[in-house]
């Protein structure tokens, strides 16, 4: 196998065309078998194969400067720098991670998941070549897969057009983010690139200038100032060069001869340039290419030789149970809009969006326009639901805060993927939204603790006059009976208790393991309330008077415990028993770190955010047994 022969990017000039043709199908099928294996980003990576070997071609990284927007198209990169055994454990705890790290190889510097950063990082990282002992280090950002619908990314564009920085664009133009990509510069890039009008010219032009006796290879080179006067005419002026960036394109991302010309003649290039390739999503695997929604974009463990199958499809748990109720809120709601930020599939709005394709707003990667633009809707009169990752509404918290809050706006977000998410790693766990939700004053928040809560908190938030966030975790959902959902702004309690002894006050999904932590409790001789705190703003005053008659308190919470829901129960059961005694409250949740990627339930545990840990930590706090084992 020619893979086999590739430790470093050094290894890449030995090889001839047929050799390279051959190792692009051999990194296909390893990334087809890594992901089968370990679930990951599948779509995105087979689509840059050709354009990262060429860029490896062409630059010398780690000196040349590499750069990634949407690391998840990173596998071929670090297949080519010397990780290729590790793919076995992608994804794992203390494996593979599936974005780059740089604690993993000098040829990764950004290493933050988050879209349309990269061009404000080749800013500033060729403002420092610049000024550098080795100021001909060349800076490459690779930018893609939907980036350029954020708006920092035309910031970014800006500022290099502005300053004339000597960086090379590498635009890879697939058309898609998860779904196909919502932007007006798609649009254009796209009449560019399909233009019947542009098409036919270059067919025919093509066609005579072959059979020119003499003067063919001379005139062949002179095609592409013709090709370029063509796209002044059907896209006047070019975006990019309005900007002061230059622009050359569109190129087959699937020629890795004709890239390597492209990005040789930009590197040599003294100020920004943009180089516009042209790829296919999920290129060379069959079920890749026919998935119409995503192009697999990313995949849970399948068998590689039929693909994921419609599996890959069909939602689960929290989401689920979202999607179902934004259809039957739907019927009830008139005014109800949905919007989210290019990711209408895994947030659970696609049937919302086909049953009601008015009602229904996708922004592209943008999810401070997604939250400014809801905050527009409600003061028209409508009822807006913005469906967004946890991790991805830290984007917009000031809007959340300046645009929604501030106004009082009857906005309900939906954040999906709260908690510890697993093998994402650190830029994907959504452990921040509790804390900065309680920070914008007047916001309800609402944690389901099962699938059926959700229809019910969604219900209750449609009915508030100001802002609410609904946070749930990814994955499955319990299913409980009527008897063990709440209602309304009321907490729940699951299990009473005698006054004294401990009193464990559990947020969303965590309530499952302070379940398992009261029964062992209760089996050590330890009475325990337990209370489903449902809404963790405003609390219920019942729950927090229950909670101030006990010896203990202990919150659970799957964010961060510094400035969360258990800090929040805190000062409210202090206000509380301002009058008396008022009883120690131990907070268990994230702390306020970096978690590294790894199983949830592996990480919960590793955290003490389980059964066992939960109980562990509350015995260990229990006054009476501080006093006795002292």
């Amino acid at each position: 196998m020619v893979l086999e022969s590739i430790n470093s990017p050094t290894d890449l000039g030995k090889l001839g065309v047929d050799e390279l043709e051959t190792l692009c199908g051999e990194i296909r099928s390893f990334i087809v078998e890594a992901v089968a294996a370990n679930s990951g980003h599948l779509g995105s990576n087979l689509g840059a194969v050709e354009l990262t070997v060429a860029l490896h071609r062409v630059f010398a990284s780690p000196r040349d400067i590499l750069l990634w927007d949407t690391g998840h198209q990173a596998y071929v990169h670090k297949i080519l720098t010397g990780r290729r055994e590790m793919f076995s454990t992608l994804r794992q705890g203390g494996g593979l991670s599936g974005y780059p790290s740089r604690a993993e190889s000098v040829h990764d510097w950004v290493e933050n998941s988050h879209a349309s950063t990269v061009l404000s990082y080749a800013h500033g990282v060729s403002a420092a070549v610049a000024r550098s002992s080795t100021p001909d280090r060349r800076v490459i950002a690779v930018i893609g897969d939907g980036s350029m619908t954020g708006g920092m990314a035309f910031e970014g564009l800006n500022n290099l057009g502005h300053s004339g920085s000597r960086v090379v664009v590498v635009l890879n133009d697939n058309g898609r983010s998860y779904a196909p990509t919502i932007s007006r510069l798609s649009e254009s890039l796209t009449k560019i690139r399909l233009h019947p009008g542009l098409k036919s010219v270059r067919g025919r032009i093509e066609e005579r200038v072959r059979d020119l006796p003499a003067v063919g290879n001379l005139a062949s080179r002179s095609l592409q100032g013709l090709y370029s006067a063509v796209r002044e005419v059907i896209e006047p002026p070019a975006f990019f060069e309005a900007l002061g960036v230059r622009y050359v394109g569109p190129i087959d991302g699937h020629d890795i001869a004709g890239m390597e010309v492209a990005l040789s003649h930009a590197a040599s290039y003294d100020g920004p340039i943009v180089v516009h390739v042209v790829t296919r999503k999920g290129r060379g695997y069959a079920p890749a290419e026919d998935d119409d929604e995503k192009c697999l974009h990313d995949a849970a463990v399948f068998d590689p030789a039929v693909g994921p199958g419609e599996e890959q499809h069909v939602l689960k748990g929290y989401t689920q149970a979202f999607n179902e109720a934004m259809i039957d809120a739907g019927e009830r709601h008139p005014n109800m809009v949905a919007i989210t930020a290019a990711m209408p599939g895994p947030t659970g709005l696609l049937p919302f969006a086909a049953r009601w394709p008015d009602r229904f707003f996708d922004v592209g990667i943008a999810e401070q326009t997604a939250v400014t633009s809801a905050a527009g809707m409600a003061m028209g009169g409508l009822r807006p639901v913005v469906a967004v990752y946890s991790t991805f509404f830290s984007r917009a918290f000031d809007q959340a805060n300046m645009d929604v809050g501030l106004h009082g706006l009857p906005v309900v977000f939906a954040l999906d993927r709260a908690g510890i998410t697993g093998p994402d790693g650190a830029s994907h766990h959504g452990t921040l939204d509790m804390a900065l939700c309680l920070r914008i004053p007047g916001m309800a928040i609402f944690a389901p603790s099962s699938a059926q809560e959700l229809p019910v908190m969604l219900d209750t938030a449609l009915g508030l006059s100001g802002p609410s966030a609904i946070r749930f975790a990814r994955g499955g959902a319990r299913s409980v009976g009527a008897d063990a959902v709440g209602a309304g702004l009321n907490a729940r309690r699951v299990r009473a208790g005698n006054p004294g002894s401990v009193c464990i006050i559990s947020v969303g999904k965590m309530l499952e393991s302070a379940e398992e932590a009261a029964d062992l409790l209760a089996a050590d001789g330890v009475d325990v309330s337990l209370w489903d705190a449902r809404v963790v703003r405003p609390l219920d005053p019942q729950m927090i008077a229950d909670a101030g008659r006990h010896d203990l308190i202990v919150t659970v919470e799957d964010g961060v415990r510094s400035g969360g829901a258990g800090s929040f129960v805190s000062d409210a059961v202090a206000d509380l028993t301002e009058t008396r005694n008022c009883p120690p409250v131990l907070v268990l949740g994230i702390p306020t770190q970096y978690i590294p990627h790894g199983a949830q339930d592996q990480i919960l545990s590793q955290l003490g955010l389980d059964g066992p840990g939960i109980a562990a930590a509350a015995s260990k706090a229990l006054p009476q047994r501080n006093d006795l084992s002292g």
